[in-house]
Order: C-alpha cells, then sequence, then structure tokens
C-alpha cells in the first residue's frame, strides 16, 4: 500500500494545507479516504484528478466531505466524460447532506449519475483489493474509523475521535496509524470531540502500531512542537507530524 497524504488541516483549511483527504493506492487501485475543502487541488498536484476508484467518507462534517460537492462538477461536465458513478462509503445520510451542500435552483436533483453511495456500518467488507473494516468512533456525528489490509499489511485511521476502545481495536498491530491530534494537552479541551498529541499516542501504544501519523493539527490555535512532544512522551516507536504530499509506503 502507498499512503498520500492530500489535506491534513483539522477543522478548516490551514495556510499550508487544505483539510483532511487520503489517498491509498495498492494494485493500481486508488481509494480516497475522506474530500475535505482542497483537497481537490491536492489531488491534482499529487495524483490525477480522474485517478480515483473508489471514495470512503468517514463522516459528513464539512471538513472532511465537502470537495466531494465540488467533484461532481468536474467528473459530470468533463470534455472526455462521461463517467460512470465512482463508489461512495459514507454514512446513510451522505447523498442527501451532498446534494443539498451542491445543488441549486435549475440543478439536477439527483448525483446518481456522478456517486453510486453505499451506506457504512460496522463490520468488514471489500473495496477493490482492500479488506476494510470499520467501526463508530467517539464524535457527535455518526463517524467511522477505518482499518485497511493488504497483503499482510495494515494502515488504520482514526477519523475524528475522542478517546474509543473501537479506536484501539482497528489500531491493533498496524503497521501504520493514521491518527487526529487535534488539541493540545493541558487545556480545559471540549469532551468527546477530539484527541490530543499525547491522546494519539496512548492508544497508539495500546494498539501496539509500528508508526504513528499524525494528523488533523489546527495550525491557527495548535502547536506542531507541543503536539509531538506530548506524543513522544506516549508512544516510544516512530512519530511523524504529515504535511501535503507526503508519501508512505506501508
Amino acid at each position: 500500500m502507498r499512503l498520500t497524504v492530500l489535506g491534513c488541516a483539522g477543522s478548516f483549511p490551514g495556510p499550508e494545507a487544505p483539510c483532511s483527504a487520503y489517498l491509498v493506492e495498492a494494485d493500481g487501485f486508488r481509494l480516497l479516504i475522506d474530500f475535505g475543502p482542497g483537497s481537490m487541488s491536492a489531488l491534482q498536484r499529487y495524483g490525477s484528478l480522474y485517478a480515483v476508484d473508489a471514495i470512503l467518507l468517514s463522516h459528513l462534517h464539512c471538513d472532511h466531505m465537502l470537495d466531494a460537492c465540488s467533484y461532481i462538477v468536474a467528473r459530470r461536465y468533463a470534455p472526455a466524460g462521461p463517467f460512470p458513478p465512482l463508489p461512495v462509503y459514507a454514512p446513510v445520510n451522505a447523498p442527501e447532506r451532498i446534494t443539498a451542500a451542491y445543488g441549486g435552483e435549475n440543478e439536477p436533483m439527483s448525483i446518481g449519475d456522478v456517486y453510486s453511495f453505499y451506506a457504512l456500518q460496522p463490520g468488514s467488507f471489500p473495496i477493490g483489493p482492500f479488506a476494510v473494516t470499520v467501526d463508530r468512533v467517539n464524535h457527535p456525528i455518526e463517524t467511522y474509523g477505518v482499518r485497511l489490509e493488504h497483503e499482510g499489511k495494515v494502515l488504520a485511521y482514526s477519523a475524528d475521535t475522542a478517546p474509543c476502545e473501537a479506536l484501539i481495536r482497528l489500531a491493533q498491530g498496524a503497521d501504520v496509524f493514521l491518527c487526529e491530534a487535534s488539541y493540545l494537552d493541558g487545556v480545559d479541551n471540549p469532551p468527546d470531540l477530539h484527541l490530543t498529541g499525547r491522546e494519539a499516542a496512548e492508544h497508539a501504544t495500546k494498539a501496539g502500531v509500528g508508526r504513528l501519523l499524525l494528523t488533523h493539527l489546527v495550525p491557527a490555535w495548535g502547536s506542531e512542537a507541543l503536539t509531538h512532544e506530548a506524543a513522544s512522551s506516549a508512544f516510544s516507536g516512530p512519530i511523524d507530524i504529515v504535511r501535503p504530499g507526503a508519501r508512505y509506503d506501508i
């Protein structure tokens, strides 16, 4: 597997990064996990606009899905089109949410020409060459953490979550754990919303992962240095804070 970070800013785009979007490739198949604002630009820079075979949306907060609306234009009106509908694995109300965000007067009321939707629920299923497992994590709306397995290698992705046991199960023994670290330790953070760097590292240690990749930091009020320091206090393996364009072979 190869992971390419397209966007990694938490909650809203940062000065140097779009919001969450991660391209995972294996055997020529390209799975886009989340599609946050600004990441469609990064898709063209670090990948290819139409080189996406499926999309998985962990949840329907705008910072994880809004460019799925912009992508409708790229696929619906492409001179080389029409393209077949793209599979989208997402929470059950994704079609209504994306249609409402995209649509307007005189626009088609259906986006079925662009996307074929498959509702997520806890469990395991294939997407292309990947064995995928998803489970609900601790976030205010329906949100799924993700585990991808391919040829004995494992990539786990936290999505957005506060501490929870499901995250440890999803990340168990993962070679790479891509985990959010939105908050700073020592601050009165809202409960049941996000993780700190230390909490992300504690989950990584409990799950026995090989490498921890921290994402979803909020540049406007965060600190990469403090987040990395806090994570290093609770996880002894290699830790990276991801950036757009970073690639990891798993």
